[in-house]
């Protein structure tokens, strides 16, 4: 924009000064006479000031006064510092006339000046404050043009560069929303209601730049003498650095960083790390509950004299690298007088503000030494304890410290540490939840699955299980081996539609169903027929009376059976990948055998497959999670999973262990992996061992 008005040119008039007599002094310039008008520039009333030296009412050197007065050949004017009653100097325009009476020590002197209460302001102050002013002032009529504005730098971001005086209000103000803004100022033209601290859109070209200036702008309506609306005045401010936008930003950006996992340790690191070093030095995050550490209950640990364990720390975060200020490592309990604000804020579920840190004796602190030693040595003075809770449950506390920053906490500081922790709160609450089901879930599923696997001989086998790492949680994946009479045994892998408790639970019943039909004797696609059907029933049984069923029942599933006399298995499959052969020379081949439809959808129309096993191949069953990925092709995983049971290792156990790395070492698994290896032997060999 180009330069603005001086504060004379907008019409505002020069000062008009009116002298008043201020006091009389006698020839030794006592006061002998007092007025109102002095009483105002100083504060002392008339009893105080009577007899009163006028060296104790100016600044200026009484000796130099007396020169001044004495080589003056009429009244003396000047600028004084003056000396007001409560302790202040202020200058002031004093005027001094003699009136003689012959006797020079019968002299009086009449002291005036110009009227302190004089509401004008001289040109040069108008034009400093409306010019130099840190903020961008500008003056709008009625018809919402610009007829005023003053050079600010502030000018630069709030108005356009092209536009010049006389422009409308939307061409002029750079905003993405110049129709909401012209009815916002439209408002306060007709009402006279000021519309305060609205904030202007980022850059127009680049709404969404986080590097972008922000301003806030304040509209207040100009009113004549006779209360008539002249125009609007706007004040506009850069708010980009504000500790109000500062803040602001932090809340948006732990809303980013806090509950990025289902992770309780890692989302109580994370309001650890959000809050240092912008909010506190040192900030600890401890849970009342250990089931994300997997520790030893809090209640089984001793107790000492002067402290009870009453947490386990989770997340913790400081300025310096050697956690000086901490006593106890993630993962480990922590320990606190059975009174003490930890415990007070567990129990009153309200936050403990104490700016300045209170270390004299007789507090808490002298019941916790080595908490006492830490605070002395590292400088702590200023505290804050937030409690974590969310939906009625009580989680921990989150503990902010300062030691470096000698600012002590205010309560904005408070407010921020409460609005990150309330944050941090329902994500941890969200994790706690999730990982309490899937800790309940993999124990369901340890115990349903088999605990010891036996080939009766006829194979050697060995086996690998590994719970998915991401946040669909524990899946319903399950093996088997099943002895058969005449020296047979049958190997199952299944995978049922799912996660968590549901799906380990519609696994138990469904492993229950197939150990079942395989002692009566039912060939794998007859087998995998009546678990269909079997399924679909209860299925039918679980719908309540909304028609859903909260069990999981549908499922892939592969059996197979084999012969250690006639070296041959027969197979079928229920939707589920094919089995991998390796031969006793090492090539690795998969069986082209049709994946029937998955069990719980009514078709039972299985087809089974004979091959022959040489002694001393080993048939590989597992399910999708070992060779699928997101956004991979099952092709690729099945090449993979062809060179890794190709490798040349001897023992069967080392080879799960080689298959395992291969496949899912270099990422987290997405789904359950369930592998079962079995090597064959020959009906001979069986006997023989028997």
């Amino acid at each position: 924009m180009g330069v603005g008005n001086s504060a004379a040119s907008a019409g505002m008039e020069p000062a008009r000064e009116r002298i008043e007599v201020l006091a009389l002094t006698d020839a030794a310039l006592t006061v002998v006479k007092w007025t109102a008008a002095a009483e105002r520039i100083w504060g002392y009333s008339v009893a105080e000031a009577l007899n009163r030296s006028v060296e104790d009412l100016l600044v200026f050197p009484l000796k130099s006064l007396r020169a001044e007065l004495s080589t003056a050949s009429g009244p003396w004017s000047g600028s004084m510092r003056i000396k007001r009653r409560d302790g202040r100097k202020a200058q002031a325009e004093i005027q001094v006339s003699p009136v003689q009476s012959g006797d020079r020590e019968n002299d009086l002197f009449v002291w005036s000046g110009k009227s302190a209460v004089s509401r004008e302001m001289s040109p040069s102050v108008l034009n400093a404050l409306f010019n130099c002013a840190p903020i961008g002032i500008a003056i709008w009529d009625r018809d919402l043009c610009c007829s005023w504005f003053n050079d600010s730098d502030t000018n630069e971001g709030v108005y356009r560069q092209d536009v010049e005086l006389g422009g409308h209000i939307t061409d002029l103000v750079a905003t993405n929303h110049p129709v909401f803004l012209e009815t916002a100022v439209r408002h306060v033209l007709e009402r006279g209601v000021p519309l305060l601290d609205h904030e202007l859109d980022p850059n127009p070209e680049s709404p969404y730049d986080e590097q972008a200036h922000r301003f806030s702008v304040s509209f207040f309506r100009l009113d004549d003498a006779e209360g008539q609306a002249m125009g609007v005045c706007s004040l506009a401010v850069n708010v980009t650095h504000s500790r109000a936008r500062q803040r602001l930003n932090m809340l948006s950006a732990a809303g980013m960083r806090i509950g990025t996992t289902l992770d309780p340790l890692n989302t109580a690191q994370e309001l650890a790390s959000a809050a240092v070093p912008i909010l506190a030095d040192y900030v600890t995050v401890d849970l009342a509950e250990v089931i994300a550490l997997g520790q030893e209950p809090l209640n089984h640990l001793d107790s000492t004299d002067i402290s009870v364990p009453v947490f386990y720390r989770a997340g913790a975060r400081s300025i310096h690298e050697d956690m000086r200020e901490s006593l106890w490592q993630r993962g480990e309990p922590v320990f606190v007088p059975p009174s003490s604000p930890f415990t007070a804020v567990l129990e009153s579920r309200k936050s403990h503000f104490e700016p300045v840190l209170d270390t004299s004796p007789g507090t808490w602190l002298d019941n916790d030494p080595d908490r006492a030693r830490v605070i002395r040595a590292t400088g702590m003075h200023s505290l804050m304890v937030v409690p974590l809770q969310a939906r009625g449950a009580m989680l921990g506390v989150a503990v902010f410290v300062r030691t470096e920053n000698q600012a002590p906490f205010t309560l904005a500081d408070l407010n921020l540490a409460e609005g990150l922790s309330d944050r941090a709160a329902l994500s941890l609450d969200n994790a706690l939840r999730y990982t309490r089901e899937r800790q309940a879930a993999l124990a369901l599923q340890r115990d349903l699955l088999p605990h010891r696997l036996w080939g009766k001989g006829a194979v050697e086998v060995a086996s690998r299980y590994l719970p998915s790492d991401t946040h669909g949680g524990v899946g319903g994946d399950w093996f088997d081996v099943i002895s058969l009479p005449d020296d047979r045994v049958a190997l199952v892998v299944g995978d049922v539609v799912g996660h968590g408790i549901n799906a380990a639970a519609g696994m138990g019943r469904l492993r229950t169903v197939v150990h079942t039909l395989t002692n009566l004797g039912v060939p794998p696609a007859e087998l995998l027929s009546r678990l269909d059907e079997l399924v679909l029933e209860m299925t039918g049984e679980s719908l309540d009376d909304t028609g859903f069923t909260s069990t999981a029942v549908g499922a892939t599933c592969l059996y197979v059976i084999y012969d250690p006399h006639t070296l041959r298995c027969v197979m079928a499959s229920a939707g589920h990948p094919p089995p991998a052969i390796v031969s006793p020379d090492g090539a690795v081949s998969f069986p082209d055998l049709r994946a029937g439809p998955p069990i719980g959808v009514g078709l039972m129309e299985f087809d089974s497959v004979e091959v022959e096993l040489p002694e001393g191949s080993v048939i590989a069953l597992y399910t999708d999670g070992l060779v699928e990925t997101r956004g991979g092709d099952i092709d690729d995983g099945l090449a993979r999973l062809r060179v890794a049971l190709a490798s040349p290792v001897a023992a069967l156990d080392d080879l799960c262990g080689v298959v395992i790395d291969t496949m899912v070492a270099t990422s987290p698994s997405e789904d359950d992996v369930a592998l079962l290896l079995a090597r064959t032997r020959s009906g001979a060999d069986f006997q023989h061992t028997a």
